[in-house]
């Protein structure tokens, strides 16, 4: 065979060969589409010799961000976390398409670095730059992550709704300082981010959407569903960003693992828990802060409802029982919070519910306390006195007292069902102290207590007093309730033995 037809051959064979890799090539790009693999991102603002090098070696990418990774370790341990930091960002940029190193990055800096500041203001920044690295740049690769969502609204659920960082209330104000020209006073003002009729509207319809990657329509979605959350707290993006990943589990059920769903339904009814037991936004005008937190007992229904229907959707039967556990718990807690707020027929609607689905299961650590065998009276007590003890009086008098002072606070502070909860529990657990002391008549001189309006009247005291905690605007609520005369320019404060002003008892 001459050189000529060999060379034909040759030539015939690369073409059919290219045609080959070509058609194959095609398939593997479409591969990568699916996969979400085609993108690989620059880095910015890096040393030139590693912007070279990563260019340069391509695939050995993934050696590069190996390097970076004990290198930033180290800066940390070295407490230089600020060039950490930057080392982070190479790193997502060298891997910006696995989850789990965004995941870890954030987690790092919201927990890990930010408690190194003593400094509550620091600590803001660097949860903040977590909570960025996920929903402003993690997202952008990752849209249909699940794992991501479900890191958002962890964030949102523990760091800033739980209190187990010691700066966790500034962590809310800040939040909701940063969200009430969004959601406005009442917490839920939707329509003008979705219909903005204004320019400050449209600004804020916006900033919205573009910073903090809030859909308003979908947020209102969830709102209906789910509350009425006020979106001030973090406990509303909590469910906004679970409810966000259940939908991108739905529509990629090939790339979400049964434990992701797990902690996304565990998320959602987690933070409505948390919403109904301080959910509420409170203007205090007495506080620094400027506002204190409350129950939201509007959610209570929901609260059960999601915990139910959430189990529902549950297919791993030995998750179920776990979600049982927590609607009996919830259920305790319901009762006792409608209670204090003095909102009787509905604790009685959800203790008839608790005593027909829980008979045999005890309510309290006391031997013998089934709701079969309990009144709703002696179960809001017990609650009380399984804390401070039966026959304790210093105990004792110190939960009376507590619960007087609480109670006078909400009364200033504008809550008056409030008020009426917490005093006629005082009440109650001053009279089964009395009753449980009286059957042996020498324990009234051994560890009996003062009448009840002596212990309220000392609570006054304390609270009428011009150089007390309670400012003016507060003391002049109470002396009105109380209709005392108004505080003189040298106003003296109540005598120990002067109760005729007191509330007389239930």
């Amino acid at each position: 065979m001459s050189s000529r037809v060999k060379k034909i051959i040759l030539l015939f064979l690369a073409g059919a060969l290219l045609f080959g890799s070509s058609r194959l090539q095609q398939s593997l790009n479409v591969d990568r589409d699916r996969l979400g693999l085609t993108h690989a991102a620059t880095l910015n603002n890096a040393p030139p010799l590693l912007a070279f090098t990563t260019v340069a070696l391509g695939g050995f990418r993934g050696l590069i961000s190996n390097f970076l990774w004990i290198r930033a370790n180290d800066m940390q341990l070295d407490d230089k976390y600020f060039e950490a930091a930057q080392l982070a960002n190479w790193i997502t940029d060298l891997e910006p398409h696995f989850p789990q190193v965004w995941v870890f990055l954030a987690w790092n800096m919201s927990y890990n670095i930010s408690i190194k500041f003593p400094d509550f203001a620091d600590r803001w920044r660097w949860m903040e730059n977590g909570l960025g690295l996920l929903r402003d740049r993690g997202l952008v690769y990752n849209p249909d992550s699940v794992l991501i969502y479900r890191e958002l609204g962890w964030f949102f659920q523990n760091k800033m709704g739980y209190n187990l960082d010691d700066a966790n209330v500034y962590f809310k104000h800040e939040w909701a300082q940063e969200m009430m020209p969004f959601f406005g006073a009442g917490g839920t003002n939707f329509s003008a981010m979705i219909n903005p009729q204004t320019a400050l509207d449209r600004t804020n319809a916006f900033r919205m959407r573009t910073i903090y990657k809030l859909d308003p329509v979908y947020a209102q979605s969830v709102d209906e569903k789910w509350g009425p959350l006020d979106w001030r707290l973090p406990e509303a993006h909590a469910i906004y960003w679970g409810c966000r990943g259940l939908d991108q589990a739905k529509e990629h059920p090939d790339k979400v693992k049964p434990d992701d769903l797990v902690q996304l339904r565990r998320l959602i009814y987690q933070s409505l828990y948390q919403a109904f037991k301080h959910g509420r936004y409170i203007d205090n005008p007495y506080n620094t802060s400027g506002y204190v937190l409350g129950p939201n007992l509007d959610l209570i229904q929901r609260t059960g409802d999601a915990i139910l229907s959430l189990r529902e959707e549950e297919n791993d039967p030995s998750q179920k029982d776990g979600y049982l556990k927590v609607y009996r718990s919830f259920l305790k807690d319901a009762i006792y919070f409608l209670y204090v707020d003095d909102r009787m027929t509905e604790a009685n609607k959800w203790y008839d519910i608790l005593r027909d689905k829980y008979p045999d299961i005890p309510i309290l650590d006391l031997p013998g306390s089934f709701p079969t065998k309990m009144t709703m009276d002696e179960y809001a007590e017990a609650r009380v006195q399984e804390e401070v003890g039966d026959t304790s009086q210093e105990r004792t008098t110190a939960v009376v007292q507590g619960l007087i002072n609480h109670a006078y606070y909400e009364l200033a502070l504008g809550q008056d069902s409030r008020f009426q909860g917490l005093r006629h529990l005082a009440i109650k657990v001053y009279q089964n102290y009395v009753s449980k002391t009286a059957k042996v008549a020498s324990n009234q001189k051994r560890i009996g207590l003062p009448p009840f309006e002596t212990i309220e009247q000392t609570v006054l005291n304390q609270l009428l007093d011009v150089n007390g905690s309670v400012p003016y605007a507060g003391r002049a609520v109470i002396r009105t309730f109380l209709k005392m005369p108004a505080e003189t320019a040298a106003p003296a404060a109540p005598s120990a033995d002067s109760d005729t002003n007191a509330p007389a008892s239930k």
